[in-house]
């Protein structure tokens, strides 16, 4: 690369470039969490397996998080029509009138408060969280079945519009165990939706909602975290893997919806059981 002398010998260069994570390791990450946020198979659990699989460093949940806010934006875009309708609806609300998307609005905030709680205190007292290949594989294999269950009992004859308060705080009591790497926040809250009665598609998209206030507010949480560090270098990496997420979700939501209105969960059990199997194999020291 062609570098100008006094760029080349300056503060910026070496900071920028001093002991950053190597681009593949970014670019893994950023794959691996953009197509796993949304499908129900679990990112944290993906992205705490990237350094037990290719040996690398461990990118710390700051990385997993910027990964996840890339996923955001890619969220966003899809559900625009859906947020403005939500935007709207309150301003309608503030004007003293009623509408249908103010009150889901509600029950969004409802359902994100258990799981902000359980954070907070995961975060003080946990703040590696829970990485163990043996959790992970568990998590993994048991919720894979809970989806399998769910999916297979639960009918279609609810829309996100038929959802009630009683809905929106249970899915909401169910996205505290996303907080165990393996369980997937979008695999559990689906899974309680369909229990719920709501077709495929309304609960990804009820659970694609979820996450938007989920992720901005750990993303904020560690943001903040981020920026008292005052290192660029972990700031840029975190910056050039959020974009890369964001291309990568978007690409992933546009699949898993567009198989959910023809099938169902059956592929994301199958592959949830088969890699839960071979996690715990490796954990209990069967192979490898």
């Amino acid at each position: 690369m062609f570098v100008l002398p006094w760029y080349k010998d300056s503060e910026f260069w070496k900071i920028w470039w001093s002991d950053r994570l190597p681009l593949l390791h970014l670019v893994v990450l950023a794959v691996v969490q953009g197509i796993t946020e949304f499908l129900p198979v679990s990112s944290s659990g993906h992205l705490a397996l990237v350094p037990v699989f290719t040996g690398w460093q461990d990118q710390g949940l700051l990385l997993d998080v910027a990964v996840h806010v890339g996923t955001l934006g890619a969220v966003v875009l899809y559900l625009s029509t859906d947020i403005w309708g939500i935007l709207v609806g309150m301003i309608r609300v503030m004007r003293g009138r009623r509408d249908p998307k103010a009150v889901l609005a509600l029950y969004i905030v409802l359902a994100t408060i258990p799981v902000v709680i359980a954070g907070y205190f995961m975060n003080k007292y946990y703040p590696g969280g829970f990485r163990s290949i043996l959790v992970i594989g568990w998590a993994t294999l048991g919720f894979g079945i809970f989806l399998a269950i769910t999916d297979w009992l639960g009918m279609t004859v609810r829309r996100m519009e038929h959802i009630r308060l009683s809905d929106a705080l249970i899915i909401g009591v169910f996205q505290i165990l996303a907080l165990i790497p393996g369980t997937s926040r979008s695999g559990i809250t689906m899974s309680a939706a369909r229990l719920l009665g709501f077709e495929r598609l309304d609960a990804a998209r009820f659970s694609m909602l979820l996450s938007i206030p989920a992720i901005v507010g750990a993303g904020v949480l560690k943001g903040l975290e981020l920026y008292e560090t005052g290192n660029a270098q972990l700031t840029s990496d975190a910056l050039m893997a959020g974009g890369m997420a964001f291309v990568a979700a978007l690409v992933a939501i546009l699949i898993m919806m567009a198989w959910l209105r023809r099938a169902s969960f059956a592929p994301f059990v199958f592959y949830r059981v088969a890699l839960g199997c071979v996690l715990l194999a490796i954990g209990y020291d069967l192979i490898l």
